[in-house]
């Protein structure tokens, strides 16, 4: 099982990125997808998780600015990002428990400057 991440860029503040993280391999059953994020010199901090079932949850640093959705025909988790902030500047980690394991992709760098 691999998980591809994409979508990453440079934009203004007040911009918008929406990323995609796509899961392929031998899959049969995703359940909860997740985005986490890394920016220099700070530790990893959940930002957003959807579950099996559609639910979601988001950290506060983010809520009402970003949302999490999946396309489950597709294995594939969206996080789209708006009311970007210089804050927001990170690398972007997709997150799956695929197939009772865990997996992370790569990376994806969101820089958010002026």
């Amino acid at each position: 099982v691999q998980l591809q991440a994409s979508g990453g860029g440079l934009v203004q503040p007040g911009g918008s990125l929406r990323l995609s993280c796509a899961a392929s391999g031998g899959i049969f059953r995703i359940n909860t997808m997740a985005w986490y994020r890394q920016a220099p010199g700070k530790e990893r901090e959940w930002v957003a998780h959807i579950t099996g079932g559609g639910g979601t949850n988001y950290a506060d640093s983010v809520k009402g600015r970003f949302t999490i959705s999946r396309d489950n025909a597709k294995n594939t988790v969206y996080l789209q990002m708006n009311s970007l902030k210089f804050e927001d500047t990170a690398v972007y980690y997709c997150n799956g428990h695929i197939n009772f394991n865990e997996y992370w992709g790569q990376g994806t760098q969101v820089t958010v400057s002026s």
